[in-house]
């Protein structure tokens, strides 16, 4: 005789699992809250509401390396691969800022965006490859697992692994494109409000001489 379970039956975590599975359900707006600080401050740092996407337009390109290498390995995305991504954040905005940074610089002194993000690229390319390989040979360790517990580490050190590969060789040639376009935005913007500004000033009244 065979026994079936109930239709009405019916199983939920309870205690600290369910604790943990509400914390977990969390995790991705702690992961959107930190990205929209990040905006804020270097909105105010570069007083500027394009720059600041300019300079998170990597964060994409990382957030899939890191999904594609835990999806290769078989491994979820628990806690200490969200801790991994959260990582991701700081040294991919940290590649994107050093070339930025450079061209605001060199725009300032008369080139153009051009030659600024050019020269930014070549310039700044041995601190972001020097950077970017400190960060990798420091959690290549974790993501092969070594070392007491590293079994359960290991999501965190894939994560931040795959993630700099892939934004490495995707945001040398995908941000200055984008500051590109984004600099024309922003002088397209510019031309409207000066644009706007001639148009609301009234023009004098022919025949009515001033005092």
């Amino acid at each position: 005789m065979d026994l079936h379970i109930p239709a009405s039956l019916s199983a939920n975590f309870q205690g600290s699992a369910q604790v943990f599975q509400s914390s977990i359900k969390g995790l991705g707006i702690l992961l959107l809250m930190s990205i929209l600080v990040i905006y804020i401050i270097l909105g105010v740092l570069y007083e500027s509401f394009i720059h600041p996407l300019t300079i998170l337009s990597g964060l994409p390109s990382a957030g899939f390396g890191a999904l594609l290498t835990l999806m290769l390995f078989g491994l979820d995305l628990n806690i200490y691969a969200f801790v991994g991504l959260i990582m991701l954040v700081g040294i991919v905005k940290k590649n994107a800022i050093m070339m930025i940074d450079f061209a605001l610089a060199a725009e300032r002194q008369g080139k153009t965006p051009f030659d600024a993000i050019y020269q930014g690229c070549l310039l700044r390319f041995r601190p972001i490859m020097m950077t970017t390989m400190a960060a990798l040979m420091g959690t290549l360790p974790i993501a092969l697992g070594l070392g007491a517990g590293g079994e359960a580490r290991r999501p965190l050190g894939l994560a931040v692994v795959g993630g700099l590969i892939v934004s490495q060789l995707l945001t040398l040639y995908i941000t200055p494109v984008i500051y590109l376009y984004l600099e024309s935005f922003q002088v397209w913007l510019r031309r409207g409000r000066a644009r706007r500004r001639a148009d609301s000033v009234p023009l004098p009244t022919p025949g009515v001489a001033s005092a």
